[in-house]
């Protein structure tokens, strides 16, 4: 099927969806619709094939089974996936609006191109804003403009508070599920009583919940950092444009138009962070009704009821139970294990399955219980698990591939957890935009430690060792006779009228000696000589003759 008319047949299917909810009073969105497609699709349990078209009948029941998903309000699954849908839609950083023009310059302004004309606008506001909040400052003006800084240093805190609360509420329901279904794996029996409280749904979403809030949370500590800092530069900008201006009626523009431009974009800086402490504390208080299905399924009467002769731990209680159970490296020697002393970048990298132990997790249909990286952090194909306890660890790295395609099923029938488990790379079709732009965070590496040495040379400053110095008489004397090369040599005498019969001459040669050489030489060889014998060949009483052949040759090693 071609692209466009796969995308015109999705497209319908998403609006028969759409309608079918409203018909029932329900109102949904089109990004809902299509997550819960994708999800009812991936889940083998509805029998969808992948790899061929779907026929009429197959967009039947894919329309009836999304639609009474849709439609269960009493499902935390369903509540879960909204969320998320909800949170991804929603949530946004720190991002800044700017917008500027000197009005002594409109002449040529009117002449300058779409482009310079938005800068000439910018820089004017900029100006513009830059002077009112200096006269705000002084008392002589700027009316109407609000103290951010004062908004900001009572915003704060309270949005801080209010998370707070809220993470505390969730994370002690949080605990008070994990403890009731930790009790369930042991009794396998109480299983069945508990399925129509669908709670491992519930807990997946209020830990869904709990991330989002530490999101948030985490948002609003950076923005609180960033106010203390701006609240600084502010004052420094003020004081640096009092001392400029002073009493003086005339100030070159070079010296106070930067100073003021620097001081409107600072003013936007606080104006940011107003708005996304407010972006941020409505995406808090709008999360807080897809809990509402806990009320219904799981009262407080059942819940203590389940808590019987339960112990309800903390995350950080389970961690500290196993912080001595490490790993021993020499129990493996093809996986790599990374321990916090021996990785520089070891609370940085990024744990698979949000920091959740996956072998937990597989062995126990879905259990989410934390994970320990004190006990060792296991690398395999570039990516990083962690473990509650050292037998997860071990049995977990016996078969990662095992493992990891049980969680792989489990997610597609849950299809929340793709995101809850950050199981994107292994279902590309449900990446939520907030995650593709946080890709590069996938590809942080470990910066493993090791000892080092370096040594310094003995000698600093260059030699003046003379490497042609020989002390060797006999050494001298060859290198004489080699740079004579007497055997290439004549020696010559000349003798005149005057010195003729004077005195005698000699010279010196080399005599002829008789020199020989042998090319080849005789040799031989001794091999054992035969000695066989045939007995029986003269007869014997009988008139048939019996011959025995009998062999004396002594062995070559022998001889």
């Amino acid at each position: 099927m071609p692209l466009t008319q796969a995308e015109s047949v999705i497209k319908n299917i998403i609006r028969e969806i759409g309608q079918e909810c409203a018909a029932h009073g329900e109102i949904v969105s089109e990004t809902l619709v299509a997550f819960m497609v994708k999800a009812v699709v991936l889940d083998p349990s509805n029998g969808f094939n992948m790899d061929r078209t779907l026929m009429k009948s197959d967009v039947q029941k894919l329309v009836k089974l999304c639609v009474a998903r849709l439609l269960d309000n009493k499902n935390p699954s369903l509540d879960t996936i909204k969320m998320q849908v909800y949170f991804d839609m929603n949530y946004t950083s720190r991002a800044a609006l700017q917008s500027v023009f000197p009005h002594s310059e409109l002449g040529t302004f009117l002449t300058l191109t779409k482009k310079d004309k938005e800068r000439q606008l910018k820089e004017l506001t900029m100006i513009v804003s830059g002077i009112r909040l200096f006269n705000r400052d002084c008392g002589k003006g700027g009316e109407g403009i609000d103290d951010l800084p004062a908004i900001l240093h009572e915003a704060i805190p309270a949005t801080t508070q209010h998370i707070d609360s809220q993470l505390q509420i969730a994370q002690d329901q949080v605990y008070r599920y994990t403890a009731i279904l930790e009790k369930v794996t042991k009794n396998p029996l109480m299983s069945k009583e508990l399925e129509p409280y669908m709670l491992k749904e519930a807990l997946y979403n209020v830990r869904q919940y709990e991330i989002f809030l530490q999101i948030i949370l985490s948002d609003i500590i950076t923005c609180a950092q960033e106010v203390e800092i701006m609240i600084k530069q502010l004052g420094a900008q003020l004081e640096l444009l009092k001392s400029t201006v002073k009493s003086r009626t005339a100030i070159p523009t070079s010296q106070v138009f930067p100073i003021f431009i620097s001081l409107a974009s600072l003013w936007t800086s606080f104006q940011d962070e107003t708005v996304l402490i407010s972006v941020l504390s409505s995406l808090t208080s709008h999360l807080e009704p897809f809990l509402g299905a806990h009320e219904l399924l799981l009262p407080d009467r059942i819940i203590q009821g389940l808590l019987d002769d339960v112990t309800v731990k903390t995350d950080v209680c389970r961690i500290k139970e196993h912080m001595e159970d490490r790993v021993r490296l020499t129990d493996f020697k093809k996986l790599e294990w990374l321990f916090p002393e021996t990785t520089a970048n070891f609370e940085k990298l990024l744990i698979q399955y949000r920091g959740f132990c996956g072998y937990t997790f597989a062995t126990t249909d879905g259990l989410l219980l934390p994970g320990n990286p004190t006990i060792g952090i296991l690398k395999y194909k570039e990516k990083y698990y962690t473990f509650n306890t050292r037998e997860a660890a071990y049995s977990f790295a016996e078969n990662p591939e095992y493992y990891i395609g049980l969680i792989k099923e489990k997610a597609k029938k849950n299809a929340e957890l793709i995101q809850l488990l950050e199981l994107h790379q292994q279902f590309e079709t449900l990446v939520p935009y907030s995650q593709v732009r946080d890709v590069d965070k996938h590809y942080i590496k470990p910066i493993t430690k090791c000892e080092s040495s370096t040594q310094t040379d003995t000698h600093i400053l260059p030699p003046t060792i003379v490497r042609a110095y020989e002390w060797n008489e006999w050494e001298l004397r060859r290198k004489a006779i080699k740079l004579a090369n007497l055997r290439q040599k004549i020696t010559h005498s000349v003798q005149t009228d005057l010195s003729h019969m004077r005195r005698e001459n000699c010279s010196q040669v080399y005599p002829l000696k008789d020199a020989s050489t042998q090319s080849n030489r005789e040799g031989s060889t001794r091999v054992p000589k035969p000695q066989i014998y045939i007995a029986g060949l003269r007869g014997g009483r009988s008139k048939t003759t019996h011959a025995v052949k009998v062999n004396l040759t002594r062995a070559v090693d022998e001889t």
